[in-house]
């Protein structure tokens, strides 16, 4: 935009300078208002500070990328720890109630064989006391 507008007035200028006709019998005094006060020409856009802006503008678009990008890294990681999280309670889970099925299991066992055991006994006196 502000090119496209720099260019109409270069060519707004241009065009009124062609215009004219050449004046060389007069000589070159400063345009006066009719106040008689000297007129101030208006300067003319450099170009360098268009292209500090469009490097200032550039500078600002690459910061809100890269605060962008940061913000989107830190949201995954945050998924990932919290996924990860999520993974290791579970199975921290699975890990304990796995370990008290076995704890039962064994626990049956030891009484099933402290039952059988028992029985054995009892069926050695009673074989014993029939002899």
């Amino acid at each position: 935009m502000k090119r496209i507008i720099a260019i109409a007035v270069a060519l707004a200028f241009s065009g009124a300078a062609l215009a004219q006709a050449p004046k060389a019998a007069t000589p070159a005094t400063p345009a006066t208002s009719a106040k008689g006060e000297p007129a101030k020409a208006t300067p003319a856009t450099p170009a360098a500070p268009a292209k500090a802006a469009d490097t200032k503008a550039d500078e600002k678009k690459a910061a809100a990328a890269k605060k962008a990008a940061d913000k989107k890294e830190a949201a995954a990681k945050k998924a990932a720890d919290k996924k990860a999280a999520a993974e290791k309670k579970a199975a921290d889970k699975k890990a304990k109630a796995e370990k008290a099925a076995a704890d039962k299991k064994a626990k049956a066992d030891k009484a099933a064989a402290d039952k059988k055991a028992a029985a054995d006994a009892k069926a050695a006196k009673k074989a014993e006391a029939k002899k």
